[in-house]
């Protein structure tokens, strides 16, 4: 009895931990596509062109999600979440540990690249499937009233990845220049194999989903659960993937497209964003649980479109703050930007998943979340990065394109609250 009590808190524990693993992979690979992976895979006498190769790459692992959104959302409503879960860790550890062991295109010419990008396709099937079924085993456990809350631990991995991922990168480029071209930004590809064992344990151990099991027992379980979720809940689907638009293809604007930015076109070091990214995804972490509290006592709708209308707002400020290039400033103007996405990338999932009946939750969610991130999230630092280049100089096309990136997440919400009908969302839309 005390463990079934106790299965809430484990499963969003292991949301959280699980997520983390999956993140801390698929962030090492952004911040290594800005960093060496050009110099590395794809040498040019012009580092803007080895640069869009690697973002290259990097948007090829987000082509694969939508498709394994669909793949493991039909699996995850006809067998279980858990069972994906389990798997998609598996998939997600051993293509990370494998680019780190791949030879350079000095050593191995043109198979160097072709293997790095059959590896990010294996990532990005790997996080196409893992997301939904973090969100639905914390969420799917918690009590009626707590879910929001309880969803935003799979949304917590986020951070936590990045963390780890900024700390291992931060390691690894106090090296010599030589070293970490040679081997050193192999280290935190390699180190994935061992949180992928961690993450396999804590996962073990949580039960099924219960709502999921309710409907595997009664037989409500569909035959085809993608056809049916996307010939009767198209709506929700495309809401849903509108509304998270901000909060994935924003990180990668912040998180990945930054660094190029200000190394490249501000002559700031390294180590300096890195740094500035680092104290940024702690005040990240620690707001994300918060905004998710605030959102259950004022609304989630409402506490959505505040936070879609602040994220219009926001990268103004933090251009003319990073232009400073003080590292406090820089700091400032980042983190009210990622402060304020982040808000809604927490509330978001909960949100969007209640949309969906439970036999066809897998699927949706998936197809959602991962339709916005193969066109908005891997595409945004290639746009960022052609921006940059094309408007040297300037910031405002930049923050323009965040505004745009903000008002489909406004775009989205309002819909998904009028489909779910949302009373509070319909008193807070005259307003806005």
């Amino acid at each position: 009895m005390r463990t079934q009590k106790n299965q809430p808190r484990r499963a969003a524990a292991a949301a959280f931990i699980g997520t983390t693993v999956e993140f801390y992979d698929f962030y090492i690979y952004a911040t290594a596509a800005a960093l060496i992976l050009g110099q590395v895979f794809f040498p040019s006498n012009d580092p803007t062109l080895s640069t869009l190769a690697a973002f290259g790459t990097f948007a090829v692992g987000f082509i694969a999600r939508p498709m394994a959104g669909m793949v493991f959302g039909h699996l995850g409503d006809r067998l279980g979440r858990k069972k994906m879960l389990l798997f998609t860790m598996m998939l997600m550890g051993v293509a990370t540990t494998c680019i780190g062991l791949l030879p350079s295109y000095a050593s191995a010419g043109i198979w160097a690249p072709i293997g790095l990008i059959v590896l990010r396709i294996i990532q990005g099937i790997s996080v196409g499937g893992e997301w939904g079924g973090a969100v639905l085993m914390a969420s799917e456990h918690a009590p009626a009233h707590r879910k929001t809350f309880y969803a935003s631990f799979a949304q917590l991995g986020s951070p936590a990845g990045l963390l780890l991922a900024l700390i291992a990168f931060r390691l690894v480029t106090s090296l010599s220049p030589d070293q970490f071209a040679q081997w050193g930004w192999r280290l935190p590809f390699l180190f994935s194999g061992v949180l992928m064992m961690i993450g396999l344990l804590i996962r073990s151990g949580v039960h099924e989903s219960p709502e999921f099991k309710e409907v595997q027992d009664k037989g409500q379980t569909a035959k085809y659960p993608v056809l049916e979720v996307i010939r009767t809940c198209w709506r929700q689907i495309l809401f849903a993937a509108a509304a998270v638009t901000i909060g994935s293809a924003g990180f990668f604007f912040t998180n990945t497209f930054m660094i190029t930015y200000v190394t490249q076109y501000q002559g700031i070091a390294r180590s300096t964003i890195l740094d500035c990214l680092f104290l940024v995804t702690i005040l990240q972490f620690i707001s994300q649980p918060i905004s998710a509290l605030l959102a259950e006592r004022i609304g989630e709708a409402r506490f959505l479109m505040l936070a879609a209308v602040l994220s219009m707002l926001v990268p103004y400020p933090m251009f003319l703050l990073v232009g400073t290039q003080n590292l406090v400033l820089m700091t400032l103007g980042i983190a009210m930007a990622v402060v304020t996405l982040s808000g809604l990338y927490a509330v978001i999932a909960g949100y969007m998943a209640q949309a969906f009946p439970a036999h066809l939750r897998y699927s949706g969610i998936s197809i959602a979340y991962q339709l916005i991130c193969a066109i908005a999230g891997g595409s945004t630092p290639i746009i960022g990065t052609l921006l940059a280049s094309r408007f040297a100089g300037q910031w405002l096309p930049l923050a323009i394109f965040f505004s745009l990136l903000a008002a489909l997440s406004l775009f989205g919400v309002c819909g998904l609250a009028r489909l779910r009908g949302d009373t509070s969302a319909a008193a807070a839309q005259p307003a806005l």
